[in-house]
């Protein structure tokens, strides 16, 4: 299924349903980083969007149902280069509570997850961007891969347990809760602190 067309999803939905009866859980997973803007915001947004438009009816069905919609400390932050993938996840976030708010006192619980550095293939299977070069690229890779210190499973969990409790707001890895409460005590000037952490992965564990 292709998220990012909304015939596919609907499609998909309607499968779901015929063949199941019944949803719970929704969980908009879906997501890539890079700087092609269109495609990204089909996928990373947009995707998010069908999901919830397509399932919702079957949803509101249950005695308790859930979505989960996936954002990321880059829906907290928005650092250099990472323009289309920050706005993208800024607009999950905004869409999710705007959703919650629309839905509260009702069956369908809503949360926003926003998970820092996870141990998955993303940054290493992401396509290249316009104008970035092979070195800069496998740079970014050790990077992001030196700061993702949560496992998937770990994070899995973590969700699981924020839907169990209804959490409007889940975050995953310390990583995540250091950077929402540097957000929070510098909304203006939080990258001169986060530049110097990710110029230098090495220097969080000192």
């Amino acid at each position: 299924m292709d998220v990012a067309e909304e015939a596919s999803v609907s499609a998909f939905a309607e499968d779901v349903r015929s063949r199941h009866g019944r949803v719970t859980l929704l969980i908009n997973n879906a997501g890539v980083s890079l700087h092609d803007f269109r495609w990204l915001m089909n996928i990373n947004f947009w995707g998010t969007v069908f999901g919830a438009k397509y399932f919702l009816p079957i949803l509101k069905r249950e005695k308790h149902a859930h979505i989960v919609n996936l954002s990321s400390v880059f829906g907290i932050i928005a650092p250099a280069e990472e323009c289309a993938y920050s706005a993208s996840k800024f607009a999950v976030r905004g869409f999710t509570e705007a959703l919650r708010h629309e839905l509260a006192g009702g069956n369908v619980g809503v949360s926003c997850v926003h998970p820092g550095g996870i141990q998955t293939p993303i940054a290493r299977r992401s396509r290249i961007g316009a104008g970035t070069s092979e070195s800069k690229r496998e740079k970014n890779i050790e990077r992001f891969e030196k700061l993702a210190r949560t496992p998937p499973e770990k994070a899995a969990a973590r969700i699981l347990r924020g839907v169990e409790r209804r959490e409007p707001r889940i975050l995953i890895g310390t990583d995540a809760y250091q950077i929402d409460i540097l957000q929070r005590l510098r909304p203006a000037s939080y990258w001169k602190t986060l530049a110097k952490i990710l110029e230098d992965p090495s220097a969080t564990n000192n």
